[in-house]
């Protein structure tokens, strides 16, 4: 299957199960837990989609990971600033916000680049 096809479908189908989730919280009135589970679609609807890029043979690491944190950042960075998450009450606040997650994303490339491109290719898998 092609890789935008999978992506697509990885997306599509996080994205209809946390959003029937969140509207029937909307519908019993939880608004707040709403809010999240909409917050929670979104980050994996985003991160199950954008998987697929490193499945392009062709490009090299580097055009994939740089592909992959533009999609986070218009995606991801969003849903934890409208999340409910965090207290937004200053300029401060939200440099906060970036630097989780930009230390968070570091930090699980790093985990995901040891595990797929040392651990796994030393055994030839």
């Amino acid at each position: 299957m092609a890789p935008l096809r999978r992506g697509l479908i990885l997306a599509g189908a996080a994205s209809v199960i946390f959003g029937v989730m969140g509207i029937a919280l909307l519908v019993e009135g939880d608004s707040a837990n709403a809010r999240s589970t909409f917050a929670v679609g979104v980050i994996v609807a985003a991160t199950s989609g954008a998987s697929v890029i490193y499945g392009v043979d062709r490009w090299e690491l580097p055009r994939q990971s740089a592909i992959h944190f533009t999609i986070m950042l218009c995606t991801v960075l969003p849903a934890l600033i409208l999340s409910g998450w965090f207290p937004l009450n200053s300029p401060l606040a939200y440099l906060v916000v970036i630097g989780i997650f930009l230390i968070t994303g570091l930090a699980i490339w790093l985990v995901m680049f040891f595990i797929f491109g040392v651990v796994l290719r030393g055994r030839g898998g």
